[in-house]
């Protein structure tokens, strides 16, 4: 077998490059300008703050205050001087149309729904047409999620977004707020969850 030559370099160790493989080196490459920005924070201060001059703290101030009479503003009480008026929020072209639609409309609604289906719901003997209208509301996920929002705002967030929400559905929600039942202003879902987080 022939014998090798070791370089000189290879005696030395790996420090140094042999003679014709270059090495790589980052020292050419500046990553932060340092000098550079602390130019440019002179620079953006104004020639004014630039000549402040110390403050002296050796000298005494003298803290002398003459009395000073301030003149409190009387405090009008708006409320007791003028009477209350109660100032409902216009109502939208929905809402207006909402509040004309009947009883007899809603169950027509809820009866269509009930024909589509095979089988009656079992579950659902107990409630009314509008918990039956309200709860179908629920559970359509083309009107988005029903979990952590009113009805009413899910219906009308539908209705911005193009969505055309069952107008019988803000029938019902408008009915049930005028006759005071605040129960079904949240879905039955967000309920069941809101029950199973308390008691957990």
């Amino acid at each position: 077998m022939p014998t090798t030559r070791r370089s000189a370099a290879s005696n030395r160790g790996r420090n140094a490059p042999t003679k014709g493989q270059s090495t790589i080196s980052f020292a050419h490459r500046v990553t932060k300008n340092v000098s550079r920005e602390k130019d440019l924070k002179k620079s953006s201060l104004s020639p004014a703050l630039a000549k402040v001059e110390p403050v002296d703290d050796t000298q005494e101030i003298d803290h002398k205050v003459d009395d000073v009479v301030v003149d409190e503003p009387e405090l009008k009480e708006e409320h007791e001087s003028e009477p209350e008026e109660q100032v409902e929020a216009e109502k939208t072209e929905a809402e207006i149309k909402a509040e004309k639609i009947g009883e007899s409309q809603i169950n027509k609604y809820w009866k269509a729904i009930e024909a589509e289906r095979l089988a009656p719901r079992v579950h659902q003997k107990g409630l009314t047409v509008h918990e039956k209208v309200l709860r179908y509301f629920d559970v359509s996920s083309q009107y988005g999620p029903c979990i952590g929002i009113s009805r009413q705002k899910r219906w009308e967030r539908a209705e911005k977004l193009g969505l055309k929400p069952p107008i019988e559905v803000l029938s019902v929600l408008l009915m049930e707020d005028r006759a005071g039942n605040k129960a079904l202003e949240t879905a039955h879902m967000d309920q069941i969850l809101n029950s199973m987080a308390v008691g957990a």
